[in-house]
This record gives C-alpha cells, structure tokens and sequence, in this order.
C-alpha cells in the first residue's frame, strides 16, 4: 500500500496530542490541512481512525492499534536525525575506520586515545583487516577513511588519500641463531636463509615480492602469518629471520637486531584514504586532520 509518510506524520501528532489545533501548530499548518490529511488516511487504510466531537478525540480501536506501530517508527526516526545533527556539530554520531592490526596497534592508538577524549560523544568504531582488505571495505561504504599501508594494489581511483607517516621495512633475527651482525647481505644471501613474512593478501608480502622480482630472484618464504607480531615473536626463539616495518622492533629488544643489507630497500608510507563517490562526514575529517 503507497500511503505518502506525511499522513502518518499527520496522524502520529494528533495522535500523541489528541487534538487537532495542537497537532496544527507542531506541524506549522492550518487545522484544516491536519483534518483533510486524516480523513485521506483513513480513506486510504478503510478505516476510522479517531472519533471526533466537539469537545474531545479519541483513537478508536483501529487507530490504538496503528499507534502502536506508528509512536515508534516516527521515534526512530527522529533518533536518526538527532545523530546526524549530533556528528555534523561533533557531539554524537561514529566513526568508523578500517585499518590493520599492526596499524591500529603501533600508530593508530594515541590518535584514538585523543580523539576519544577530545569528542566522547563520539562513538568509535574499528574494523581490522589487511591493508587490501580495507580497501574493499571503503569501496562497499562499510568504513568512514582507512589507514592502509602504501603503496596498495586495492586502492582504485576512487580513492583518495593523503600520506601520513614514512617508514622503512627490516629483516631482523636473532644474533644468537644468525650470527650476521656485522655482514652487508644482498638478496640472494637472505634467499639462502629461513625467511618469515606475512602472508600474500598482504601489502607487505606484495613489496617484497617485488623486490625480488625486479632482482630475478624467486622468494620462498618459510612461514607465512597474519601478524607481524608473531613474526617477531617466532625470530626471538630463532626460527627464522622476519621481515616487518621498524615501528614495529621494540627499541630495547636485547635479542633481535637489523640486519644490513647491500642495498638499501626503498620507504614505504602509512596513507588515510576515503571514497571520493561517498560524502566524508565531518566526524571522519575531523579525524583525518589529526591524523
């Protein structure tokens, strides 16, 4: 049934007030336009919905029964619009960021902290995925602005983002089990030894991957995770020697160290991206200003 929601608006207010006057000058028209809308819906719906007399009105059974349904849906809705009047003002609302653990971890933390306490009425959400995968989730409109890892085939043209941070990616070991200290290594002197990475739905593994490509070297990792902490975890007891960004090497580790390398590997940058085809709310500008 096609009932325009202008004539639920209508009968929600007199409804609420049992009165028609009173409904009139809440919805800033004539009490003539408030009668004629209802008689509309009742028409419409084939029922009677109040009963009137000249000195008060009462919803009749049928109309109690649309109240019900009605008082909540116009509730909802006003709840809606107060959010949304609440973010464009920064006093309520979500944001929702997508970003990786490593990321979210290592970089992303006190920028959350501060914002949390700069705009507690905000409420925040975080989604963790790859860098890749936090491309889709923008593309879908699933996530507000991401904070990816660059470069990154996921990211389309559709996309736009500023750098936020540069760092650099390492091979670190154990002195104790790779005794490589003080060597210069190529690529092909690492290939001869265990190497520990992410996985290849990541960026990471896509950089280094290319890496070796461009050298005309084939790169056969020993073990592929998910989490660059685990991977450090695993080249503490000497497994193997991980590649991961340096932000992620504690400064006081007495176990791990660098390892050099002949030639130096190229920076790679920290980005925050939105979708240009999707409104950026001023909840996630905001964010992304801090950033």
């Amino acid at each position: 049934m096609d009932i325009n929601y202008e004539l639920y608006k209508v009968f929600y207010h007199v409804a609420a007030t049992l009165s028609f006057s009173e409904a009139s000058k809440q919805l800033f028209i004539s009490q003539s336009a408030v009668s004629q809308s209802i008689k509309v819906l009742e028409k419409k719906l084939n029922q009677k919905l109040f009963i009137r007399s000249t000195k008060r009105v009462q919803l009749t059974p049928e109309g109690e029964i649309l109240f019900k349904h009605i008082q909540p849906a116009m509730n909802l809705i006003k709840q809606g619009e107060t959010q949304l009047l609440e973010a464009n003002t920064l006093n309520g609302g979500q944001l929702r960021i997508g970003a990786s653990d490593t990321i979210c971890r290592y970089y992303l933390v006190p920028y959350l902290n501060r914002f949390h306490k700069q705009y507690p009425r905000i409420h925040i959400k975080v989604t963790n995925q790859t860098s890749i995968q936090c491309a889709a989730l923008l593309e879908h409109g699933q996530v507000d602005l991401i904070v990816v890892n660059y470069p990154n085939s996921a990211l389309s043209e559709n996309h736009i983002f500023k750098t936020i941070n540069e760092f650099h990616d390492v091979f670190v070991a154990n002195r104790q089990y790779f005794p490589l200290e003080h060597e210069a290594l190529s690529l092909q002197d690492l290939q001869r030894n265990p190497i520990m990475m992410l996985d290849r739905k990541s960026t990471t593994s896509e950089f280094l991957h290319s890496i070796f490509q461009r050298s005309h070297l084939d790169l056969a990792p020993e073990i592929e995770l998910s989490s660059n902490d685990l991977l450090i975890d695993l080249a503490r007891i000497g497994l193997g020697i991980a590649f991961v960004p340096d932000f992620c090497i504690p400064p006081d580790d007495k176990d791990l160290f660098v390892l050099k390398l002949e030639e130096a590997l190229p920076s790679r940058q920290m980005v925050a991206a939105f979708n240009e085809k999707l409104p950026v709310s001023q909840t996630a500008a905001q964010f992304m200003e801090m950033l």
